[in-house]
């Protein structure tokens, strides 16, 4: 009975992530009712706590699938139960793609759930694995998006729209990202398998820096045009606009004060 109680415990949605998901649903609703007296801030806390959301709902990707291919032990760590507080590393996890967002409007792939790979069989489970995460976030983008793409948007209220469309572009920033095949990113998880145990062997030592050189590498200004050009390619076609996401993050940044151009729309 004592093991009944605690797998069922693994698996309760946790108080943590229930009290970021209502704060996500009341500001949302205070952002598209006009009720709070700052909609910047009312904005930032939605999509904060969007954020937030995906992220937890990123890794719970990860160790669902992981509980399906074998590791048994992924319920007793507490991945199951949406709580950030319980990831490997919750600075990684949760802190610093929040700080990511707040300072360069970019989605920031997050820290990792701990799985034990060598109770998974098969090179299929090991890449769906890794590969589930980044298509959480693929989801969470088609989902805000779906007023674009389905030309919904006939009372939909500009500032909520704006913050859609700017948390839609965190979670296609955040999906490329962690897509790109490089060692310590969600890509090179799903071809890792497929590789040559020599090669893995000689890669393994790079993975910790993977994603500070994928940073570094999005200061070269080419890299960096290109990669926001295919984001914008990405976004236009889920019918986001240019400007929608850039009022989405004006609105976000509400301490640098209010733009004219958006808050001559949003004032309409």
């Amino acid at each position: 009975m004592a093991t009944a109680t605690s797998r069922t415990g693994d698996r309760r949605i946790s108080p943590v992530f229930l009290g970021i998901a209502a704060v996500m649903a009341v500001t949302g609703w205070a952002v598209w009712t006009g009720f709070s007296a700052n909609l910047g801030l009312a904005v930032f806390l939605f999509v904060t706590s969007g954020w937030i959301v995906s992220l937890c709902l990123h890794e719970y990707a990860h160790a669902r699938t992981a509980l399906h291919g074998g590791d048994i032990t992924i319920g007793a760590k507490g991945y199951l139960t949406l709580n950030p507080l319980k990831y490997t590393h919750a600075l990684l996890s949760i802190v610093l793609p929040v700080v990511f967002v707040i300072m360069g409007g970019i989605g920031l792939p997050g820290g990792a759930v701990f799985i034990e790979r060598d109770r998974i069989r098969g090179r299929w489970k090991h890449s769906l694995v890794s590969a589930a995460g980044p298509l959480t976030n693929v989801l969470f983008a088609v989902v805000c998006t779906a007023p674009f793409w389905l030309d919904a948007l006939d009372g939909v209220p500009f500032g909520f729209r704006f913050a859609l469309a700017f948390l839609a572009l965190l979670q296609v920033t955040a999906a490329i990202l962690n897509f790109l095949p490089v060692p310590g990113l969600d890509g090179y998880g799903v071809v890792e398998p497929w590789l040559s145990y020599k090669v893995r062997r000689q890669v393994e030592p790079f993975a910790p820096f993977g994603l500070l050189a994928v940073f570094a590498l999005l200061f070269v200004p080419e890299i960096n045009h290109a990669f926001f050009g295919l984001v914008d390619t990405v976004l236009h076609a889920l019918g986001v606009q240019d400007a929608e996401t850039y009022c989405g993050q004006k609105l976000y940044r509400f301490w640098q004060g209010e733009d004219v151009f958006c808050g001559d729309i949003v004032n309409r």
